[in-house]
């Protein structure tokens, strides 16, 4: 059977207003969304690289416990060992290294083309400096002029830091013999009596620093002047070692130490990604926010200086606590509704306001056929109020029956449909007033009817 052509004609007529409609709101939609795609984070890696060095501060312990953490979030930890800090700083600087956090040491020289990459998220702990040597009690550093020191391997912070001290009470040069020795071999070194002192810094709670103090013939120095080193190197802290504290029962030590502290801190590249830094943050507040021997409870991480800048994420993390959906939703959750939450955006903005225009345009696209020829009957009425000839009110019926033959014609869907009948009374009402005229009288009465309504 054929199809009706009407019917054809309607479905493609149809058609072509639907995407006229459409087209122009599809692109401006994509346009939208592309515009907010771009301010979208890409998702984060699932894996990190972390720089430490496992003789530095504690650092290998901290290591592990991070990589606990981040490994129940999804995200792989790699430790990457180094000598130390200053190697660590190296690596971040380098882009090429793949290293994207780092433990450092407060105070560690950092070149201004490393620190211009690199920001801070926080300091995590005290890690103390302890100068362990052999003889009579000592009360400072300059009392190791003319000794034979082991002050840590090249690129360590325990060595930036055993120089920064040396030098500023000059006793770095002859007689004084400095030795880059790795932290075992130095300690075994200061038990057999080949050398007099050694620079180790480490927590509190290092078993290795327990053992060394309870060494016969072994001294911990006592800063005496703790307080002025801590005013002229702004990253140290003075910290005070009570009595007994390492060990009860035997009193080690024996008296009150004081000692002087730089923090342990936690360094990224400042394009780590910021879902990660959040993440990160976390697992330092999990890791170091318990007390310690000289740790207080509660007080790291936090915002100390490190030499680098806080990144951005980090302050609003000091400032506000958690991200609000990490935490209520896990870490895979939470990252994805932070990047998807652009995209609201252009749907609020665009979206919305389209389903409301796009019908009404629509409406208007249809009835707009039928609308164009209220022209032409509106320009019948005004010649027919001046009065015409009879020629001219059969040419004005001609056009007129034209009209209505060729609005007949438009495709138009059920649903508007009434617009064409509208349209189909109208020209009815102008008919008649035609044939009227035609049929003559209708004049006079028109004129008796207008003088009536001026007096």
């Amino acid at each position: 059977m054929t199809a009706d052509p009407h019917k054809q004609q309607l479905r493609r007529t149809m058609r072509r207003d639907l995407w006229l409609t459409l087209t122009p709101a599809v692109l401006l939609m994509g346009a939208a969304f592309a515009a907010a795609f771009h301010f979208i984070e890409p998702a984060p890696p699932k894996k990190l690289v972390l720089a430490m060095s496992p003789d530095e501060g504690g650092f290998r312990f901290y290591a592990r416990k991070y990589q606990d953490f981040l490994a129940r979030h999804g995200v792989t930890l790699e430790l990457r060992s180094t000598k130390g800090s200053i190697d660590n700083i190296a690596l971040l600087a380098d882009a090429r290294s793949g290293v994207d956090v780092a433990f450092v040491q407060s105070g560690t020289v950092a070149s201004e083309k490393a620190a211009e990459n690199v920001v801070s998220l926080g300091s995590l702990s005290y890690v103390p400096l302890w100068v362990f040597h052999r003889g009579e009690p000592l009360e400072d550093v300059r009392q190791l002029e003319g000794r034979r020191i082991a002050v840590g391997p090249e690129g360590s912070g325990t060595r930036a830091l055993a120089l920064t001290l040396l030098k500023a009470n000059a006793v770095e040069g002859a007689p004084t013999e400095l030795l880059p020795l790795e932290r075992d071999a130095a300690v075994e070194q200061l038990k057999q009596g080949q050398l007099d002192a050694v620079f180790l810094i480490s927590p509190a709670e290092s078993p290795i620093i327990h053992k060394l103090a309870a060494v016969p013939g072994i001294q911990l120095l006592s800063f005496s002047r703790a307080e002025a080193y801590s005013r002229r190197f702004t990253y140290l802290s003075r910290l005070v070692l009570p009595r007994g504290v390492f060990n009860l029962a035997a009193d080690i030590p024996e008296r009150d130490v004081e000692v002087l502290a730089p923090t342990a801190n936690l360094v990224a590249r400042d394009s780590l990604h910021p879902a990660l830094a959040y993440l990160l943050m976390r697992a330092a507040s999990e890791v170091h926010g318990k007390a310690g021997l000289l740790d207080g409870a509660g007080e790291f991480p936090a915002p100390r200086e490190t030499g680098f800048p806080l990144s951005s994420e980090a302050r609003r993390y000091y400032e506000a606590g958690v991200p609000l959906l990490q935490r209520y939703l896990p870490f895979w959750a939470a990252n994805l509704v932070d990047r998807l939450w652009v995209m609201l955006v252009p749907f609020i903005a665009v979206v919305v306001p389209l389903f409301r225009i796009i019908p009404a345009l629509y409406q208007w696209r249809i009835r707009s056929r039928i609308v164009r020829w209220y022209a032409r009957l509106k320009e019948i009425e005004i010649q027919l109020d001046e009065n015409p000839g009879r020629e001219m009110l059969e040419d004005m019926l001609k056009r007129l029956e034209e009209a209505e033959r060729e609005v007949n014609r438009i495709p138009m869907p059920l649903s508007y449909a009434e617009n064409l009948y509208f349209f189909r009374e109208h020209i009815e009402v102008v008919r008649r007033r035609l044939i009227r005229r035609l049929a003559g009288g209708l004049e006079g009465v028109d004129g008796h009817l207008q003088h009536a309504s001026a007096q």
